[in-house]
């Protein structure tokens, strides 16, 4: 299974603010951190704060923070929130696919996509950003903040 890209950089900027102590970071500088443009890491940090997973506050003294909900989420839930309840293959688009009616593929791949996701269930924040990518994290967090 692949991530979209904007579940991807959600991840990321969930990761970059789980090891911040006392920096509370803006937007700009998390898309900095994580070389991505501004708009999309807007993007992300929007949908995060719907789902009531980090605190946004605009202005001076304005920035990111995790929420207790974001520290302790389900890092499983989360991808399954963000990715939407689809289907693996698109078998009823613009050109059905003939073996809709009979395909046994289609179940599979739904199956293999909830093993997937129950996979990551059991995962937190804490998981992700532990050793070696926490002190990763702290590294690129310092050199963005200082450009």
């Amino acid at each position: 299974m692949r991530l979209t890209r904007f579940t991807d950089l959600a991840l990321r900027v969930l990761m970059r603010l789980g090891v911040e102590e006392s920096d509370v970071p803006t937007t700009r500088q998390v898309a900095a951190a994580m070389d991505v443009p501004y708009t999309h890491a807007a993007k992300a940090v929007a949908r995060l704060q719907r789902l009531g997973l980090i605190d946004a506050r605009r202005g001076r003294g304005g920035g990111l923070a995790l929420t207790a909900a974001g520290r302790t989420a389900s890092i499983g839930g989360l991808v399954r929130e963000l990715e939407g309840s689809g289907d693996v293959v698109d078998c009823e688009g613009a050109t059905p696919c003939p073996l809709r009616s009979a395909c046994r593929l289609r179940s599979a791949l739904r199956q293999a996509q909830e093993a997937f996701f129950t996979s990551l269930d059991p995962l937190t924040l804490a998981d992700l950003v532990r050793s070696p990518t926490g002190p990763l994290l702290v590294g690129l967090s310092l050199t963005s903040s200082t450009d």
